[in-house]
């Protein structure tokens, strides 16, 4: 997509943090802007924003695992704005600590929203695009946590390199569509991520983690804060989409780690000469590459 002047973008997790530095951003560069989120407040405070730039976007209260509810917010903002070529698959919740403390819902919650909430996206708007067969795209943010895993990130980390997965899957699906497909994998972003727990439902409060603590918020606010500002992380967006980049991977410091990661795999790999069934599958076309 050389060109998003124009265009309809529908962003989940809009209200604050990511979601809407690719509001702004996106906005400025011409397109048609909703804003969906499952906070009040936050929406409310950035409608506030904008009214105050003179720049008019359309606010969503949105619950994105609700597939109902997503397609009826779809329908209101098509019917406003117009056909979304533009989908920001940008919500996403996180809770911090060891695995083995995890309990079911903590699991559920996550993989509701990081995962679930993509795949409800996908679901309400591929098909509207592929049926119009508009120029468009689809960009999910996904978390370098799509290649690093770290401690304490267990569930986060499982929902994200799922996401990964999708991603690449969905590219390939796609290619000679109309729809391009881009992953986002921020690292830190200055943003209020930290609050995810104060929107989990009722029904899966019960946790082995944290709630609302603001001791809690304030170490976790402390490492993110030095993190990238949203607007110049939607920048980057803005040049993929305009590629067509698949991945979109503004930190380079994670070079040296990524670098050790595939290094470790490549290692893993048997060699071909070790292998007495080697030739055979390649020969019978099974899938894994070439010789």
């Amino acid at each position: 997509m050389t060109k998003v002047a124009g265009k309809t973008a529908f962003i989940t997790g809009g209200g604050s943090g990511v979601g809407f530095g690719q509001a702004q951003v996106f906005a400025n560069a011409g397109c048609k802007v909703a804003i969906a989120d499952i906070r009040q407040d936050h929406l409310d405070q950035a409608i506030a924003h904008f009214e105050e730039k003179g720049v008019e976007v359309m606010p969503v209260q949105l619950d994105i695992t609700d597939r109902d509810a997503y397609a009826a917010a779809a329908n209101e903002v098509e019917a406003k704005l117009g056909p979304v070529q533009l989908l920001f698959n940008t919500a996403g919740v996180s809770i911090f600590g060891p695995m083995q403390d995890a309990t079911p819902e903590d699991w559920q919650w996550q993989i509701d929203v990081n995962l679930y909430g993509v795949i409800n996206g996908v679901h309400t708007f591929l098909p509207r695009m592929l049926e119009r067969g508009d120029d468009c795209h689809i960009v999910t943010t996904a978390s370098m946590s799509a290649f690093v895993a770290l401690p304490g990130t267990g569930i986060y980390c499982t929902t994200k390199m799922a996401v990964r997965g999708f991603c690449e899957c969905l590219a390939m699906d796609l290619k000679d569509s109309s729809v391009g497909v881009s992953m986002l994998c921020p690292g830190a972003v200055n943003s209020n991520i930290h609050e995810a727990v104060l929107t989990r439902p009722k029904h899966l409060e019960n946790t082995g983690y944290y709630g609302a603590d603001p001791e809690v918020f304030k170490r976790l606010k402390d490492v993110i804060s030095v993190g990238m500002e949203p607007d110049t992380l939607a920048r980057y967006v803005l040049k993929g989409v305009e590629e067509n980049a698949l991945y979109i991977l503004p930190y380079p410091e994670f070079h040296d780690m990524l670098e050790d990661i595939h290094g470790n795999v490549m290692a893993a790999l048997a060699k071909p000469e070790d292998d007495p069934e080697y030739e055979k599958r390649v020969a019978r076309g099974v899938p894994g590459g070439k010789k």
